[in-house]
């Protein structure tokens, strides 16, 4: 298990807090197998970049399965309006489209294999599914699968989402996480909402 804190080392990969991992059992580890085409790496560090350099965030407690792939670099210069898609060097400085940046929220996980096109957002507390690809924004606490990648069903009843994103729990202090830690692994919102408050009056 890789702490992606502890590894990351391209500017352009900002992470939050110290929880969120990824599976590096069967490759060279989050940097080199899972990101692509994000400069700020040791070899793209002194390339002039062609446009906005888009970045990817990750929020605290995200899980990332092994062998997925986070795609970067915009439309990697590959213009669907022009004729050819081929990416000629005379043009190459029109051929570069921003996608915006891609956001895994606090809390989702990755399933192995996953794919995360540009510019996507996953939501907090979603989960991908093994093998998905996805290409659009992810609601928090839902399951999408697929390719493309829709919505299987949400992880909990409506009300109890917005419950959970009222708490803003991942904004807490990361002692109050761990301190939470067994609420956090129980079905018992009642009684977190309870914690959370008590916790936000010290």
């Amino acid at each position: 298990m890789e702490y992606l804190h502890q590894t990351v080392t391209n500017p352009n990969i900002v992470i939050k807090g110290t929880h969120s991992y990824y599976s590096d059992c069967w490759d060279k580890g989050f940097e080199a197998s899972v990101v692509r085409y994000l400069l700020g790496d040791e070899v793209s560090r002194e390339w002039e970049p062609l446009g906005h350099l888009d970045k990817l965030i990750i929020g605290n407690f995200v899980c990332i399965g092994a062998e997925s792939v986070i795609v970067m670099g915009g439309n990697s210069t590959h213009r669907l309006d022009w004729i050819s898609l081929y990416p000629f060097m005379a043009s190459i400085n029109d051929a570069y489209q921003f996608r915006g940046d891609t956001v895994l929220k606090d809390g989702c996980w990755l399933g192995m294999r996953a794919m995360i096109m540009p510019g996507v957002t996953v939501g907090e507390g979603a989960v991908v599914a093994a093998g998905a690809v996805v290409t659009k924004d992810v609601p928090p606490y839902a399951i999408v699968g697929g390719n493309p990648a829709k919505i299987i069903r949400y992880r909990l009843p409506e009300e109890d989402i917005k419950r959970l994103l009222a708490l803003d729990l991942y904004q807490l202090a990361e002692e109050t996480l761990v301190a939470l830690q067994p609420l956090l692994s129980s079905g018992d919102i009642s009684a977190l909402e309870l914690s959370v408050a008590r916790q936000r009056q010290v």
